[in-house]
This record gives structure tokens, sequence and C-alpha cells, in this order.
């Protein structure tokens, strides 16, 4: 099964920028759709971004218009860049396969810690 390390997170300030990365140590060109999730404190895990393999991208509303989703299959990587961030966007954040999620199969890694403060 593919490993997926998470990083990039930080503390910011609201209105701040953060780009995260997440790299998979083996090829993520068989999963169609691979997306970012987070969990915020006493919040269940959201999908919040995907993209397929060909490129369409979705988002959840309320980082739609903020995040942008992106994936590189030749270099194994999904980034997730965030801009106009709130203090709501606070929360671990992880990348896995929706696909995997949803039948109860994924494998989390550590997530990366993102925090805006006001």
């Amino acid at each position: 099964q593919v490993q997926l390390v998470e990083s990039g997170g930080g503390l910011v300030q609201a209105g701040g920028s953060l780009r995260l990365s997440c790299a998979a140590s083996g090829s993520i060109f068989s999963i169609n759709v691979m997306g970012w999730y987070r969990q915020g404190t006493g919040k269940q895990r959201e999908l919040v971004a995907s993209i397929t393999r060909g490129g369409s991208r979705n988002y959840a509303e309320s980082v739609k218009g903020r995040f942008t989703i992106s994936r590189d299959n030749a270099k194994n990587t999904v980034t997730l860049q965030m801009n106009s961030l709130k203090p709501e966007d606070t929360a671990v954040y992880y990348c896995n396969a929706p696909s995997l999620v949803v039948n109860h199969l994924a494998s989390w890694g550590q997530g990366t810690q993102v925090t805006v403060s006001s």
C-alpha cells in the first residue's frame, strides 16, 4: 500500500497563505482520485479538495475560491495551495484516496498541522 507523508503546515495569520505537500512512497498514477482532508479539534475529518488523475477538481464550499489542489503523477505528489486563510481553517491536514477512505481501507499519515491566528 502507498504510504503518504504530509508537510508544509505551520502557524499563519488570517489572510495568509500556506502550501501543503503530500509525498507518496509509490506511484499514485493508478489512483484516480486523490484528496486533501482536514480534522479540526473535536470535529470529524472532512474532505476539502479532490483531484482526478486527469486533473478535474472538486472543493468543499468552505474552501472554494481560496484553495487549489494539484497533483504531479510523475513525482507522486499532491499539493494544496491555501490562500486567504481563516481561523476556521485551523486543523490537521491529511492526503489520501477517497476510494480507500469510503471503503475503510485507508492508512493515514501523521498529517500536518495548520494553525490560523486571528
